[in-house]
């Protein structure tokens, strides 16, 4: 990632436009300190930083901007999978879960863990049952779990949670309004292509969706295989209420490639 010395910010926060709610990864952005990084995405409109902890929750607000998912329990490796992790990650996703509602903080994120020879069947079981171990809580504090889709081609062998007909199927059963899926659109190009209409018929077990360009996780643009453009216009038109969050990781001027993913996504 190449950052021109010296970056300014840009001046004075931006109403948002169109019908979506964009936020950013932090990851994405390590060059910038999470100041530079609120700051400029409150100027372009953008509304919510994704995956930061509550040290860095004040920043963010500061500049009018939501912590839009924030750490929850497990890790991709180690997830809701294998009954023995339930104990740990129920134990993390109440903690985190009582900051975030304390915080306004939407989301705090989940992981289905890594098959090691655990059956698709065994493995969405057993995410049901954790889930369903924590669901009555996130409801009662008003805050969405969120178990992320992840591709087990590219960036993650042997993750589970990588098809979304296997993730519907446990937030189905789960069938709570606080247990849902961050849909990857990146991840899920990889994966099972159909975007669009994998959207449509499935967007109500949907609280949250990532973009990044396919291949090589970098700008949303024409230099990619997908239209963005299209896929935002299809989200927009399904009434999605949740954050569309930017997780690439540019390969020129940063600022202008969030600038540029934020016009895109503006319908």
């Amino acid at each position: 990632m190449v950052v021109a010395a010296g970056l300014p910010f840009l001046a004075q926060p931006a109403a948002r436009k169109g019908r979506l709610r964009q936020a950013v990864a932090r990851w994405c952005f390590r060059n910038w300190s999470i100041e530079e990084l609120a700051r400029n995405a409150a100027a372009l409109g953008i509304e919510g930083i994704d995956l930061i902890g509550p040290e860095d929750w004040p920043v963010v607000k500061k500049y009018g901007l939501v912590p839009s998912l924030a750490p929850g329990g497990g890790t991709i490796a180690d997830g809701l999978n294998r009954k023995e992790n339930h104990d740990k990650i129920e134990g993390e996703l109440r903690r985190n879960i009582e900051l975030a509602a304390a915080a306004g903080v939407p989301n705090v994120i989940t992981f289905s863990g890594n098959r090691r020879g655990l059956s698709d069947q065994e493995g969405l079981e057993n995410c049901v049952a954790g889930l369903n171990r924590i669901k009555a809580f996130a409801e009662e504090k008003g805050v969405t779990v969120c178990l992320e889709l992840l591709n087990s081609k590219v960036d993650h062998k042997d993750y589970q949670a990588d098809r979304t007909a296997w993730g519907v199927e446990v937030v189905r059963r789960v069938n709570s309004p606080r247990v849902k899926l961050v849909y990857d659109i990146y991840h899920m190009q990889i994966m099972e292509g159909d975007i669009i209409r994998t959207l449509r018929e499935n967007i109500q077990w949907i609280a949250h969706i990532h973009t990044a360009g396919n291949p090589g996780r970098n700008e949303i643009d024409e230099t990619q295989e997908l239209n963005y453009r299209a896929i935002a216009r299809a989200i927009a038109d399904l009434g999605f209420q949740g954050f569309v969050a930017h997780e690439f990781v540019p390969r020129r001027d940063p600022l202008e490639s969030l600038r540029q993913a934020v016009e895109i996504f503006t319908v």
